[in-house]
């Protein structure tokens, strides 16, 4: 049984199946998480909207799931997926492609 967090959520990380890479990291819910199940593709739950969001829906960037896989404590997903079109919103294929500076941490 996965293990919500207070809001109803789990973090989830975005892994393309073939290569590896990252490509980003949302939440779900039970909700988001149903309908991910059922269709196959990727949907999250939104909490600057807080609304459901299929991902790819208005930018093209389809996430096809190919596994999924839960953490050791059961608190986060790990879903590996076929990319069809950039993932970050910026028009990147992935989210993680600005390295970090000691700026960025003060």
């Amino acid at each position: 049984m996965l293990n919500y967090n207070e809001r109803g959520l789990i973090p989830a990380i975005v892994q393309d199946a073939t290569n590896g890479q990252v490509l980003m990291l949302g939440y779900v819910n039970q909700e988001s998480m149903r309908l991910t199940l059922r269709d196959g593709e990727v949907w999250f739950y939104s909490r600057s909207r807080q609304e459901l969001w299929h991902k790819g829906e208005t930018s093209g960037g389809i996430l096809k799931v190919r596994q999924i896989l839960k953490d050791c404590d059961q608190d986060a997903i790990l879903f590996r997926v076929e990319v069809e079109g950039a993932v970050c919103h910026t028009g990147h294929r992935s989210c993680f492609y600005r390295e970090l500076s000691a700026e960025d941490v003060a």
